[in-house]
């Protein structure tokens, strides 16, 4: 796991309100003190996992996919966001710091 702090990524999506995001393997954070916030780098080592798992440039398809028929569904991208079966994996685990240690292969599953 490679933590890196780049404010400038997150300039080019301006309004965006993501403080960091997996690109595998790194994570990215907008802000330094996102460095020792347990339970967001635990959110995001949890989609370093799913990535890896689906040998990275398949989660990104999968995830995109997913995003888009949530937000036709939905009708809001918000909510289509925190629908999407990976995060939803990452933010009900998140508070979880053994959670990577306990879960099991292709864990995303029960939350589609």
């Amino acid at each position: 796991m490679i933590i890196v702090v780049n404010r400038f990524l997150f300039r080019l999506w301006s309004g965006s309100k993501f403080s960091g995001l997996c690109l595998w393997p790194f994570i990215i954070v907008q802000d330094p003190e996102l460095k020792k916030d347990l339970v967001f780098i635990n959110h995001e080592r949890i989609h370093l996992r799913q990535q890896a798992e689906l040998l990275v440039l398949p989660f990104y398809l999968w995830y995109g996919l997913e995003f888009m028929i949530k937000w036709i569904w939905h009708k809001n991208a918000h909510r289509a966001y925190r629908n999407i079966s990976f995060e939803k994996e990452a933010y009900a685990n998140e508070k979880n710091l053994d959670f990577l240690g306990q879960r099991k292969f292709f864990g995303f599953w029960n939350y589609l």
